[in-house]
């Protein structure tokens, strides 16, 4: 069975730091690129981070930059979003998604999508 599974999603206060993992089953992740995208609640779904399965290049939205770090192991067939200095307006559930390329994510061609793990980050 194919799936994506997202788990460390949690309460944490602003300035704290949470690590993301999605963890693939049926398909070897190392294929695939894998991006990472946000919904809060009351807003569009939102890109966030990408990473390619070759040259493992990583694009971040803007809103990413300099605080959150995605990587994989492919080992385990897992990638993960180190997110840290978090703050208030990065609630959200997070999601990841699966495709061919960062392209075909940021054009959502997308092949699989986990379920979600919700991210609060609140005082």
């Amino acid at each position: 069975q194919v799936q994506l599974v997202e788990s460390g999603g949690g309460l944490v206060q602003p300035g704290g730091s949470l690590r993301l993992s999605c963890a693939a089953s049926g398909f070897t992740l190392a294929y695939y690129a894998i991006g990472w995208f946000r919904q809060a609640p009351g807003k569009e779904r939102e890109g966030v981070s990408c990473m390619n399965p070759s040259d493992l290049s990583t694009y971040y939205a803007d809103s990413a930059k300099g605080r959150f770090t995605i990587s994989r192991d492919n080992a385990m067939n897992t990638v993960y979003l180190q997110m840290n200095s978090l703050k208030p307006e990065d609630t959200a559930v997070y999601y990841c998604a699966a495709a061919g390329s960062c392209e075909h994510i940021a054009t959502a061609k997308i092949d699989y999508w986990g379920q979600g793990t919700k991210v609060t980050v609140s005082s």
